[in-house]
């Protein structure tokens, strides 16, 4: 039986949401950023409504957001995803669980473009950024540093088929 529930971010979330982030940041492999956010700070870098939750046994266990490229009104519909599983919760479909959502309802909100930056070494989030339908647009070679290593990333992005 699937235990696992899939429902839009709370406020009340966010302090779970950031402890799975600093996993993410321990990991080495997910974000150049060495600090958690503040809560203030992730709320105001993130779309108000394209941020969801996955929960099981009355805890967040994973997230998907949405972030804006650009201030620029030329790209409202362009999204920049970051999606975060909890190290004990990885490996069960929960990140596709998240995409489905969350690309369904950015493109009910007028997204035309979800794009990702990916870490080169972070292979299984290529793979599954893949399975989602993004695709490889290129790869920015020694972008930047996290702990004194150069690493380059893998911009991959999504097109909506619903918005022409």
């Amino acid at each position: 039986m699937d235990t696992i529930l899939i429902r839009k971010m709370e406020q009340i979330d966010i302090k779970e949401v950031l402890k799975i982030y600093q996993e993410g940041i321990d990991t080495g492999m997910a974000t150049f950023q060495t600090e958690v956010p503040s809560e203030y700070e992730w709320d105001k870098g993130h779309h108000d409504t394209l941020r969801f939750v996955a929960e099981e046994h009355d805890g967040v266990v994973g997230w998907i957001a949405i972030s804006p490229v650009s201030t620029r009104a030329v790209y409202c519909g362009v999204g920049e995803v970051s999606v975060y599983i909890s190290k004990d919760s990885k490996g069960r479909g929960i990140a596709s669980k998240l995409f489905k959502i969350l690309i369904a309802e950015s493109e009910k909100a007028g997204f035309w473009t979800l794009q990702s930056s990916i870490f080169a070494i972070n292979t299984s989030s290529i793979q599954l950024h893949k399975k989602m339908g993004f695709i490889k647009v290129g790869t920015r070679e020694k972008i930047a540093q996290l702990h004194g290593q150069w690493h380059d990333t893998i911009i991959m992005e999504k097109r909506s088929s619903k918005i022409k």
